[in-house]
């Protein structure tokens, strides 16, 4: 499905000058997805991402990694998306307010497609949670409780580096696109939210890691 342009008139504007219009004006989190995913060129880039958004970096990057993981996934997706989101996390406990990436991750890139086809499945619910979410509990916006939050977030990323293949990566896909959404809407009940649902993704992960463990320590 084509994503349709959000509403720059007949001028077509480059991805970095819309992104970076709407990020800057306070966009909600849909128009900015949609800007990304149909940008120019056949392969959408982390370097490109991190260069147009500027103050939201954080939370749209971590929608962007968490979204692919609300889908039935293969190895090794899981494992990357959860390795990158672990660096993010780590970030937010040291205080960063923008990321940093190493500058050879910066040309690692996803298909443009393939980030339109997620973004496309994912726009119902995250329209449907933009008109319902506002600017409220905004308990993350002092430097000591946002590296509290990473901490916590630190957790949910790692549950996806231990999730079961194909769909225990869900709930804490889940979770990372709540909390994420949160983050960029300002709104502290949605990154509570996600925090609920990525106790449930830990739970599950840790369930499934035991099993494993259990299961080799019979075998041998």
């Amino acid at each position: 499905m084509h994503l349709r342009p959000s509403g720059f008139g007949p001028f077509r504007l480059s991805l970095s000058a819309r992104v970076f219009i709407l990020s800057r004006n306070g966009s909600r989190t849909s128009s900015i997805l949609v800007a990304l995913a149909e940008g120019e060129g056949e392969r959408l880039t982390l370097g490109e991402i991190m260069h147009v958004l500027g103050p939201q970096t954080f939370g749209v990057l971590i929608v962007l990694l968490g979204l692919p993981n609300c889908l039935p996934m293969p190895p090794p997706i899981p494992m990357i998306c959860g390795f990158l989101l672990v660096g993010v996390a780590l970030q937010m406990v040291f205080g960063r307010t923008t990321p940093w990436v190493p500058q050879r991750l910066l040309h690692k890139s996803v298909s443009r497609t393939d980030a339109a086809r997620a973004v496309t499945r994912a726009l119902p619910y995250v329209r449907r949670l933009e008109q319902w979410s506002r600017r409220r509990l905004v308990f993350f916006d002092t430097r000591l409780r946002f590296r509290v939050l990473g901490g916590a977030f630190l957790l949910v990323a790692l549950s996806l580096l231990t999730a079961a293949p194909i769909i225990g990566q869900i709930p804490p896909g889940i979770a990372t696109c709540l909390i994420g959404l949160g983050l960029v809407e300002r709104d502290g009940l949605v990154v509570l939210g996600g925090l609920a649902v990525g106790a449930v993704g830990i739970s599950l992960s840790a369930s499934f890691v035991l099993a494993l463990v259990a299961g080799l320590t019979a075998f041998f």
